[in-house]
């Protein structure tokens, strides 16, 4: 009786084994599935590999913006989502990090916020990441640049991200002599640890600060003032 009875204890033991083992390998695969998900409005970026500078930068944008700052009066700026492709698609791609590639972010332009997609290589997997910036400016006039949301392929995964990104900002921060006042450590800061900062560019010797933007699809447009005028909120 008690053989038996030892019997029975085994087989279920082993029936809740193999059942685990089953919910293990399914809640894995789905995992795995969620991670390899290629999102329907992935256009991966097209490498140019001339290395010329971007035509809209030079012929364009570039001297959009330089103009408007020495007219010393407010103009908008328009950025199209097509250009900064084209820019970001004649750098150098792909770049390495830690044993992991990434490919040419492609930049969509959809209303209120800024999505950036892109192939991630980790040892032969090929991941795509997705990141949402909604850009804004504060009470105070302070643009804010808050990543909303991180996605690796279906998977959202914008906490633990966003815990690894500012851990690492602050180490690098603790480890070189970065400077904050710079914009593009002012970027990284807003970025990285949610630090927002005062919107006043110089362009050439001519001050200029951003009192608005207006994000459509597409297009993200630019309100500019001189830095001299005061902020209206």
């Amino acid at each position: 009786m008690g053989a038996d009875s030892e019997k029975r204890r085994k087989a279920r033991l082993k029936k809740v084994y193999h059942g685990w083992l089953l919910v293990s390998l399914a809640l894995a695969l789905i995992v795995l599935i969620l991670l390899l998900y290629k999102p329907a409005g992935y256009n991966p970026t097209n490498v140019i590999q001339n290395r010329q500078v971007s035509p809209y930068l030079t012929h364009e944008l570039l001297p959009e913006l330089y103009n408007g700052a020495q007219l010393q009066k407010p103009f908008e700026l328009c950025v199209r989502q097509d250009g900064i492709n084209d820019a970001i698609s004649r750098s150098k791609w792909p770049k390495e990090a830690s044993g992991t590639k990434f490919s040419a972010p492609a930049v969509l332009f959809a209303p209120g916020r800024i999505v950036l997609m892109g192939t991630t290589d980790i040892k032969g997997a090929k991941l795509v990441v997705t990141i949402v910036v909604k850009p804004a400016l504060n009470e105070d006039g302070l643009l804010e640049l808050p990543v909303t949301k991180v996605k690796i392929g279906a998977m959202n995964v914008t906490f633990p991200a966003k815990m690894m990104a500012r851990r690492m900002y602050l180490e690098r921060l603790a480890e070189t002599n970065t400077d904050k006042r710079n914009w593009r450590g002012q970027i990284a800061a807003a970025l990285l640890n949610n630090e927002p900062f005062e919107p006043v560019f110089e362009i050439d010797d001519k001050k200029v600060r951003l009192r608005k933007i207006t994000i459509s699809r597409g297009k993200l447009t630019i309100h500019l003032v001189p830095a001299s005028e005061q902020t209206r909120h």
